[in-house]
C-alpha cells in the first residue's frame, strides 16, 4: 500500500492558510522562511480527515447506486460519496450553493473531478439519505435538477468538453450549447445503470482538441472546412511573418508580397490543397481569422477509450464527417448521437465498451445497425497511418445476404 509522503515542514499539515505567505515575509530578510513550494496549495491540506487517515487503506469501492459510491477502508471505517453532474460554466452564485451543501453534509470539503461532476464525502448512512434528499431537492426555475446524481458506473458520464463560442478563438462549432442538447436528451442514461458498460461522451471545438475526444467512446470534434482569410491590409501590422510560416504544422503557409494602394506589402498565402483547417495559423496571427459561418460544424467519432480493461487502449474513429452547425439545439448531432448509444445498448455484451463492440461485429456491421452512411471521407488514408489499414479481402458487409430462415436445407 502507498503511504503518504513525509513532509517534515507543518505547513503542508497545517490548515490552509492564504495570508501565511505575506505573515511570514519578512522585506528586512526575503530569503528567511521562504517558501518554495510555488503553485498550487499542496494537496494534502484539503483532504477529509477521514481520507487522510485512510490513505493508501482502501480495501474496496463498491457503487451502491447510481451516482452513489462505498469506500471501505482496512480499519473499518467507511466514506459515501455521492458524485453529481454540473456544468463546466458555473455562476460564482451556484459555487457558493455547492460549498454550502459541503458546509452542512461534508464539514466544509468538497471535490471537483476531471469530468466535471461535484462529490460530496460523508461517513454515515444518516447523512447520505439526507444529503441525497436534499440534492434532488435544489432546482433550477425550468425545472432541471441542479445537481443530478449519476455518472458512475454502467452510464453516461459527464461530458468533457472545451470552450466553444463562449471564449475560444478559433472554435468551429459552440461546447456548452451542444453538450446542454445532447445531455437533455441523453439524461436518462446519466442517472441510471441502464448501459451495458460506461459510456463517455466528450466534445472539442476544433482541431485543436482541447477536450477528451480522441479517447472516448463517443465524441463530437468541431470542424472547420475552409482555409483561413488572409487579410493583407493588416497582416504585416500585427503578426511576425516568420511566426507565422512556422506556426503551420505541414507547410502550408508561405511569404507573399501584395500591392495595396500603390504600395507593396509583405503577407502570406495559404495552400489550400494541403491546409487541414486547424486554425493554428490564427492563434498566432489575428490578420488570419478561420472561423465562418457556412463552412464550420462538427464531426462525431466513436470507440476510444482509455481504460486497459478487456482490451487495450484505443483511438476514436470518424463515423460522421459533417453536420452543419444548428443552433440553439443541434438537432441532428443530437438524433445521430442517441441513435448510436441506443443501438450500442441493444446489442453490446455486459461490460463491453462501444469500441470493443465495434470491433467485435466489425466496422461494416456497425454501419448497417445505425444507419450511417458509408463515405470515402471515413476511409483512413493518412500516409502515416499504414497500421491502420485493412489489409486483408475479408469483409463483413451483410446487407446483401439473405437471413438464415430464407433458405431451404
Amino acid at each position: 500500500m502507498s503511504e503518504r509522503p513525509e513532509r517534515p515542514d507543518p505547513i503542508y499539515t497545517q490548515p490552509y492558510d492564504p495570508t501565511l505567505a505575506e505573515k511570514l515575509y519578512n522585506p528586512q530578510k526575503p530569503m528567511e522562511n521562504r517558501i518554495t513550494d510555488i503553485g498550487p496549495p499542496h494537496y494534502w491540506q484539503f483532504l477529509p480527515p477521514v481520507i487522510q487517515r485512510n490513505y493508501g487503506k482502501w480495501k474496496s469501492h463498491e457503487i451502491i447506486q447510481p451516482g452513489v459510491l462505498k469506500y471501505t477502508s482496512e480499519t473499518g471505517e467507511v466514506v459515501y460519496v455521492v458524485r453529481c453532474g454540473t456544468p463546466r460554466l458555473e455562476t460564482t452564485d451556484y459555487v457558493r450553493e455547492i460549498c454550502e451543501i459541503a458546509d452542512k453534509y461534508c464539514d466544509g470539503y468538497v471535490r471537483w473531478t476531471t469530468r466535471n461532476n461535484v462529490e460530496f464525502h460523508v461517513t454515515d448512512e444518516e447523512k447520505l439519505r439526507a444529503l441525497i434528499e436534499d440534492l434532488k431537492s435544489r432546482k433550477f426555475p425550468g425545472g432541471s435538477y441542479k445537481f443530478p446524481i449519476g455518472g458512475t458506473g454502467a452510464s453516461i458520464t459527464n461530458v468533457v468538453h472545451t470552450q466553444g463560442w463562449i471564449h475560444c478563438h478559433t472554435p468551429a462549432t459552440d461546447a456548452s450549447g451542444v453538450v446542454k442538447a445532447i445531455m437533455d436528451e441523453l439524461f436518462e442514461y446519466f442517472g441510471s445503470h441502464k448501459l451495458p458498460a460506461q459510456v463517455r461522451i466528450a466534445l472539442a471545438c476544433c482541431l485543436n482538441m482541447c477536450g477528451a475526444v480522441h479517447c472516448s467512446d463517443i465524441a463530437v470534434v468541431g470542424i472547420h472546412r475552409k482555409p483561413p482569410m488572409i487579410e493583407d491590409d493588416r497582416l504585416d501590422k500585427v503578426c511576425e511573418i516568420p511566426l507565422v510560416i512556422a506556426s503551420c504544422p505541414i507547410g502550408a503557409i508561405k511569404p507573399a508580397t501584395v500591392e495595396i494602394g500603390g504600395e507593396k506589402r509583405k503577407t502570406v498565402r495559404v495552400n489550400a490543397e494541403r491546409c487541414m483547417f486547424c486554425g493554428n495559423c490564427y492563434t498566432m496571427c489575428p490578420a488570419m481569422p478561420i472561423s465562418d459561418g457556412q463552412g464550420d460544424g462538427l464531426a462525431l467519432v466513436v470507440g476510444g477509450k482509455v481504460s486497459n480493461r478487456i482490451s487495450p487502449p484505443k483511438f476514436s474513429k470518424v463515423v460522421i464527417p459533417y453536420i452543419p452547425n444548428e443552433p440553439p439545439r443541434w438537432p441532428t448531432a443530437v438524433k445521430w448521437i442517441k441513435k448510436i448509444l441506443e443501438i450500442y445498448s441493444q446489442h453490446a455484451r455486459k461490460y463491453e465498451r462501444v469500441g470493443d463492440w465495434i470491433e467485435r461485429i466489425g466496422w461494416e456491421r456497425f454501419f448497417e445497425l445505425t444507419d450511417i452512411p458509408f463515405t470515402w471521407h471515413l476511409i483512413d488514408d493518412y500516409r502515416l497511418a499504414y497500421d491502420t489499414y485493412r489489409t486483408s479481402v475479408h469483409f463483413k458487409f451483410t446487407k446483401h445476404v439473405k437471413p438464415l430462415t430464407e433458405y431451404n436445407y
